[in-house]
Parts: structure tokens; sequence; C-alpha cells
């Protein structure tokens, strides 16, 4: 039978204790201490989140009260009770804090790049089976493409961030569409790691991109970021000559519009372009004009011709050359035979390189014809062949060869460049258009680096029928000067995309003029009169000048058209009546040196264009005199799209520092460009107006 409570209490009454001794004494104190102990590392073992540590910490405070012992075991019982009860009071005070910057941190990324966890979840599900990998999972990409062991350093230190950055999570932050605009509406403050700044409540940074306070879009601590090794091929501006010994000038024709995408990008972000940066022709031909088309594809081009006052100089005229190319209706259109050529360097980890690069060719390939044929091939340490030709027919499998891409390694470009044409030469079709597509932020460091080595090969392998465009990405380390070099060399054309807005311009909106050749080797010629012009200066050009016995060689390599292409060129030219001329007459030679032959009086110059046809090797020839009966009494008699273009030349020119503009302005600019806007159907006039007012306020560096 089980004794009762009272029983119990009667029989210790009963009992003779003695005193503890004190080696007693100092086993239980020692025994209580290691169970002290134990329950210390129970609670470092079990705690989980601040509420837990708080439940934790209780229990052991009732513990430590409810133990009985000598006055020693009091004294250490109070000393533990005050560290907790001061250890309570400082997570009471700043445990909220830590827990909201811990909570920030951990929701940075999807709250940054406007994803949600549902998001996530959805994306992981709409993956192919194939990409559900994890975080250590390597992309599906040849053996040969594996990163070099030479990588430089910020490369291996991109290579280390790639490697906690799976192929899965780089593809969930590529669904998210978002731009790099400054944005509107009101905003939320936002804190974490490296990050200090604001977020718009209505449109959120692209992907691994936060806004500072200065409204700059920053990219987030993880990415790959350089700064200060942008290249650009130098540029001396076009000087003034003197008809009577000048009297001719030859350059070839620039279809590109890389120059005014990259002037773009800075300028939105607070800082004025490097002056090297600026090609005015690029930004001038940035914009369509509508000049009249041609009738037909064997005469591809109808030139344009007006002479109108130089806003900048009261002086001088602006003589205004235009061409529109042959726009290829859908009928015509043949088919097209492309090769992508994809850099997967450690330096395109970047929000703004690989990932607009997948969306932007993604785009490519939903605009291309179901018989038209692609294959891709990347670089890195070494280059390989991840798609061999596929029809579009075919999409998925192509779209999911794009969605496997992943930065890491160095720049083997020469090979890439190497194997694209491979590509290109065996699936060649004479019938179709044969084109090597290169997108890449154009940092070579491996192989085949040397520019003229690369120019010379493209310069051969022209001759087989390849046309190669060129497609830029990223800053802090973009090499225009290359891909300049490389666009000029391989018959086809440059462009730079700088957002998902850029990409759909050059890919899709004007995909016949960047795919579609209706001209090639295009030079232009104008012979200037003496009788009526003194002194004349090329507005631009400066990387296209020819010389004068080059225009009938057609040895020699020329800019290319596209279909529905539109190029203007526009000269500053002091007419011989001119109170104040750029250059003064000369004392001693006739200032007549070269006699007119016809109509002298009524003629300023003699415009001659040669051009080739695609599939031919002779140039032909379009000329025509440039009259008084082209002549506009004012600017403003003049057609808006010539309004328009003269002010952009102005606003190249002084973003470069030329010194011919004199007291004009941007203000100047402004009041010039905004009624000759037209119809704007894209906002792209509108946008530059912004670009010009942002020039205002823009820092240096």
């Amino acid at each position: 039978m089980k004794p009762t409570d009272n029983q119990i209490k009667k029989a210790f009454e009963q009992t003779n204790i003695p005193d503890p001794s004190d080696t007693a004494k100092k086993e239980a104190l020692q025994r209580a201490m290691d169970e002290f102990a134990k329950k210390n590392a129970l609670l470092e073992k079990k705690t989980k989140g601040f509420p837990g540590f708080i439940r934790q910490m209780g229990k052991t405070v009732q513990q430590i009260l409810t133990v009985k012992g000598d006055p020693i075991m009091t004294q250490r019982q109070f000393a533990s009770i005050g560290i907790i009860v001061v250890a309570v009071g400082l997570i009471l005070s700043i445990g909220p804090q830590m827990f909201h910057t811990s909570k920030t941190k951990l929701d940075s990324s999807p709250q940054v790049t406007g994803r949600t966890t549902d998001q996530d979840n959805e994306l992981q599900e709409q993956l192919p089976e194939s990409e559900h990998t994890s975080e250590a999972a390597q992309p599906a990409l040849p053996a040969e493409v594996a990163p070099a062991a030479d990588t430089v350093q910020p490369q291996a230190q991109a290579e280390k961030r790639n490697s906690q950055d799976s192929p899965v999570r780089l593809l969930k932050e590529e669904k998210v569409a978002s731009a790099l605009q400054v944005p509107t509406g009101p905003r939320k403050r936002v804190t974490g790691k490296g990050i200090t700044g604001e977020m718009s409540a209505s449109r959120r940074p692209a992907p691994g991109f936060y806004y500072s306070q200065e409204d700059v879009a920053v990219p987030m601590p993880g990415y790959y970021k350089d700064e200060g090794r942008d290249k650009f091929a130098e540029i001396t501006f076009n000087p003034i000559k003197l008809v009577g010994k000048e009297p001719v000038s030859t350059f070839s024709l620039d279809v590109d519009t890389a120059s005014y995408a990259f002037v773009r990008r800075q300028l939105n972000n607070g800082t004025l372009p490097q002056k090297d940066a600026v090609r005015v022709e690029e930004l001038i031909n940035y914009f369509n004009y509508n000049y009249p088309l041609p009738e037909d594809r064997s005469k591809p081009f109808k030139p344009t011709v007006a002479l109108y006052p130089t806003p900048w100089n009261g002086n001088t005229k602006l003589l205004h050359i235009g061409i529109k190319g042959y726009d290829i209706v859908p009928a015509e259109k043949p088919r097209s035979n492309l090769v992508f050529l994809l850099d997967v360097s450690g330096s395109m980890n970047s929000p703004d390189k690989l990932p607009l690069l997948r969306n932007s060719f993604s785009l490519l390939v939903d605009s291309l014809d179901p018989e038209d044929t692609v294959a891709i091939a990347v670089y890195a340490g070494a280059a390989g062949t991840i798609l061999e030709p596929t029809k579009i027919k075919d999409k998925s499998k192509i779209l999911a060869a794009l969605n496997r891409l992943h930065a890491g390694g160095s720049t083997a470009g020469g090979a890439g460049i190497q194997l694209a044409y491979s590509l290109a030469e065996m699936n060649f079709d004479k019938e179709a258009v044969n084109r090597v597509i290169l997108a890449t932020d154009g940092d070579f460091n491996v192989g085949i680096t040397n520019q003229n080595e690369l120019k010379s090969f493209i310069e051969r392998k022209r001759k087989s029928g390849v046309f190669l465009s060129v497609l830029g990405f990223g800053q802090g380390n973009y090499n225009d000067a290359l891909m300049q070099a490389l666009a000029q060399n391989g018959n086809g054309n440059a462009a730079y995309i700088d957002s998902l807005n850029e990409a759909r311009k050059v890919l899709v909106d004007e995909a016949g003029g960047t795919l579609f050749t209706i001209a090639k080797d295009v030079k232009i010629q104008i012979e200037f009169n003496p009788a009526r012009v003194h002194d004349y200066r090329l507005i631009g050009y400066e990387t296209r000048m020819l010389k004068q016995e080059d225009f009938k060689n057609d040895k020699v390599d020329a800019g290319d058209v596209g279909s529905g292409h539109s190029v203007t060129a526009i000269y500053e030219i002091t007419p011989v009546e001119s109170r104040t001329k750029l250059i003064d007459d000369l004392r001693y030679q006739e200032r007549n040196a070269v006699q007119p032959k016809i109509d002298a009086d009524n003629e300023y110059a003699f415009l001659k264009i040669r051009y080739k046809l695609p599939d031919e090797d002779t140039s032909k020839l379009i000329s025509q005199p440039v009259g008084t009966q082209q002549e506009s009494r004012s600017i403003a008699d003049t057609p808006i799209d010539m309004q328009f273009a003269a002010a952009v030349a102005a606003f190249g020119q002084i973003l470069r520092n030329d010194p011919y503009t004199g007291e004009f302005d941007y203000d100047d600019i402004i009041k010039l460009a905004e009624p000759a806007r037209g119809r704007d159907q894209y906002g792209y006039r509108t946008e530059f107006l912004n670009l010009v007012r942002l020039a205002k306020t823009a820092k240096g560096m």
C-alpha cells in the first residue's frame, strides 16, 4: 500500500538528520552548476527564433528560483537571475529591430525584384523537369565550355558568386518583367546588407537592382560589377575644309545606333557619357525619318537633299542628305539562317547582361518564321555548340536552350567567332539570309584577343556570304571599340541593348533592317562648287572617312543598309557670300582653283552614291546635283524630320564639347526639337527631349 503524504512527513520528522559537511555542500553545489550548464546547452540547441528563446529563458529562471540550498547557492541564483534579466531587457529593446532587419534580409530578394514566394513557386512549377536542380547544380552546357583556369581576378570573383546562383534562380529572376527607369508613385523604404534606398510601390527595379537615394538603379550585392573599363575608339571631330583646296568629301554610310543607346543609359544614370562614346551620326540615325521610298530593290535608295539655315550659326547652312532603304514586303522576305553567338563568361553575370540577353533573343525567336533556322553557340573559357541548326517551328527547343545559359569563366571570344561562322557555313543557304548575331560585353581576354587579327578573320569570312551583327550589353567593362571594328568589317551593324524596350526596337520592330541587307558597301561622295561654297565640314562619321580614290574601288569595304533603314548625313557649309567665314581666304592662291563645269550659279554641290546589291560584287552609281531650288529660307520652312535631325546633331556636338556650336545650348535644342516631334508613335522623340533635360543636370563622371 502506497504511504500517504502525512505518513511520509511524520517519518521525516522522527528521523534525526545530521548537518551536511563542507564536502557534501561542495558536491551539491557542483551538481547544481553542472545541471545549470546542461540547461544552458539545451537552451542553445533547442531555441528557435526570438519567441522560443524567451520561453526557454523563462523556464530557466523558474528552475533557478525553485532550487533550495545554502547561502552560497542563493548568491549564485541571484547573480544568474540578474544576468538573465539584463539579457532579456536588451533583447526586448533591440529584438524587434533585429527581427525586422533579419526579415528584410530574408525578404530583400523577392521584394526588391518584385517577386513573391507564390510567384517563385509558380515559376518553379513552370520550369522543365531538367531545370529542377539544387543551388549547387551546374547548367547543361558542353564540357568544352567549362570555365578555364586562367580566369582573371574579377571574373574569378564572379565565378565564386556564380556557384551560389543556380540556373533555376537566374531563370526565375529573368521571368520577372521590369525596367530600369526611375520609378514613379508612392515609395517604400528598403534596407538590408549593402542596401539603402527606396522602392516604388507601383514599379520595381530590374532583377538584381535596387534604387539608391539618388533614384539610380544600382546592382545588388552578389552580381558582377565593374567600373571604368568601358573602351571606345578615340574620335577627333572632322575639321573645316576649304573648298578651293579640298572640294571632295568621301565617307562610308553608317546605320549603327549603339552610341545613342549607351548615351541614353549614362544620362539615365545621372552621368554625362565620355566624349568618345558619342558618335553624332549614330544619334541622328537612331530615329526613323519619312524620306521617300524607292520603287524596287534594283535601285534601293532615293536620295533626299535639302539646304536650310544652321540653327547654331547664322552665317552657315546645313546640307542635309537623307536616304531610305527599300522596305521588303513580307511576301518577298527571304528565309533566315541565323547563328546566335552568345557570351556566357563570368563578366556576363549581371542582370543587365545575360538575363537581358536571354529575354532579347527570346523576342527575336518569337518574331521569326517557322521555316527559319537558328543555331546557338556559346563561349566562356572555351567555345561550344549548345544547339545545332533548328527550325523555328521547334521553338520550345530553342527557348529551352536559351533558358539554360549560365555565366562563368573567362572569355574566348575569338574561338566563339570561329565556331559561329563554321555553323553558319555548315547550314549555308544561298537563297536565305545567312547571319551571325554576336551578343557580348566585348571583354575578350583569352585565345584570339588581338583586334587586328579578329578583323582580318572577319574580313576573309565576309566573302563567304555570311553577315555579322553585333549586340552590346552591360557597362563598366563594355568594349565598344572592338565591337565597332567587328561590325564594320563583317558587313553588319552594331546596336547596344540597355533594356528590353531597346531589344524589341532592334530585333522586332526594326528586324528587317537588322537582318535583311538591301545594299552593301554604300559610299557617299560630295563635290562642292567653289563658286557657291567657301568651306565645309561633315558632322559625325569620323570613324567612317574614306580617301577620294576609295569611292570607285570596289574592293574597299563600306557600310551596309538594311530593309527600311533611313540614313542621314549633314554637312555644315559656308556660302561664299557669307560675311563671316570659318576659314579666311588665302592671299596667294586662286579661290576658285577648281572650275565648275555645269550651271555653277545654281549648284551648291554634286552628290554621288555607290552601292552593291547583296549578291553582287560590282558597285552601281546614283548621282544628282544639289541646287538652289532645294534651299529653304528658314529652318521653320523645312520638314519637321529635318528640324529634328538638326536638333539631334546639335545635341551630339554639345555632349562631345565640339567647338562649332557657339552659344547654342540645351534649352535651344529643346525649343528646336519639341515642335518637330511629329506623330512619335513609339515615343522615341519625346524620350530624346527628356535626355536633353537630364544632360542639363548630369554629373561629369
